[in-house]
């Protein structure tokens, strides 16, 4: 495998929704090779769902790759549902999405939302886990949700500017809150416009350099509704954990042989989470790209997370 380059687009080789709570039912799919060493992929947001090409990370002869999209996102039902949708539910639906498929352990790899989820699982599940690979590190902390509403303005202001110019001057001094009530309002005229000023906002500062396919992917209304509402949902009830809890169970991660890759201009998920948490579990490798941001379709954030899997190659 050159290490230039990601792994051809693969189809799945099965896919199916597994229904975990009423009224929700997780979509999931699976390829690569059906004998491999098992993968689960956490995809970010919460809300932002999978794509096949999240399977060109992980070579398709060694690892079985499933991807599952969580509660309320991408093809899972019902659609942006905030119903039942919390941290905790979301570590058991991983591990019933393990027993169903009978898979004893796994590889997680998940960036941005995915890595503070993939760390939750692997705290509460350690035993499940035979290594973690991360992009983006985000901790759940308060300083980085504060940082994601007002601090990315510092880098890109114009982005900041069209994200609080959205709301009405007297509600732009809390904006998760004003922004948060119009993405669960169930009018699609209320709801819609706001979903779209949110991911946009998101989208515009998540590359170094500006990515107008990203900022039009992410701001379609079947993609922006599910991001938005789900992750003001989650931002607005702490993420439903302890402040500084993921940092706190660390020590859980012991054993666990772990790779983050990070860019090191990452406004959405700056440096320093990645940092932190590497200073307190030593079993990780962490690898600072040079010239990169948050996206894992950036060049350097890419080639990083299938080399952190070709290196795992010799885990079972």
């Amino acid at each position: 495998m050159p290490r230039d380059r990601l792994y051809p687009t693969q189809d799945a080789r099965a896919r199916g929704r597994l229904a975990v709570e009423p009224p929700h039912e997780i979509y999931w799919e699976e390829g690569g090779n059906p004998e491999g060493v098992p993968v689960c992929f956490l995809h970010g947001g919460p809300g932002a769902g999978t794509s096949p090409g999240h399977r060109r990370f992980f070579d398709p002869s060694h690892y079985r790759v499933v991807l599952h999209d969580q509660r309320g996102a991408g093809r899972s039902i019902p659609s942006a549902a905030v119903e039942k949708n919390d941290t905790q539910r979301l570590i058991a639906d991983i591990e019933a999405l393990r027993r169903h498929l009978g898979i004893e352990r796994w590889i997680v790899f998940g960036g941005s939302w995915g890595s503070s989820l993939a760390l939750a699982y692997a705290e509460a599940h350690p035993d499940r886990v035979i290594a973690l690979v991360l992009r983006g590190v985000f901790l759940c902390r308060h300083s980085e949700v504060e940082w994601f509403l007002h601090g990315m303005g510092r880098f890109f202001p114009e982005a900041h500017a069209a994200f609080l110019g959205f709301l009405p001057e007297g509600e732009r001094t809390d904006p998760l809150a004003a922004y948060y009530r119009r993405l669960i309002d169930p009018d699609p005229q209320v709801h819609g416009p706001a979903a779209t000023a949110w991911s946009r906002y998101e989208a515009e500062c998540s590359t170094l350099l500006p990515n107008r396919d990203s900022v039009q992917s992410i701001t379609r209304s079947e993609v922006a509704l599910p991001l938005a509402r789900l992750e003001a949902h989650y931002f607005v009830n702490a993420l439903f954990l302890e402040e500084g809890e993921l940092l706190a169970k660390a020590d859980r991660l012991a054993g666990i042989p772990g790779a983050i890759v990070q860019g090191r201009y990452d406004v959405v998920c700056p440096p320093v989470s990645a940092h932190d948490l590497a200073a307190v579990w030593p079993d990780v490798r962490l690898t600072l790209v040079p010239d990169a941001g948050h996206s894992a379709t950036e060049p350097g954030i890419a080639i990083g997370l299938v080399n952190a899997m070709e290196r795992f190659k010799t885990l079972r």
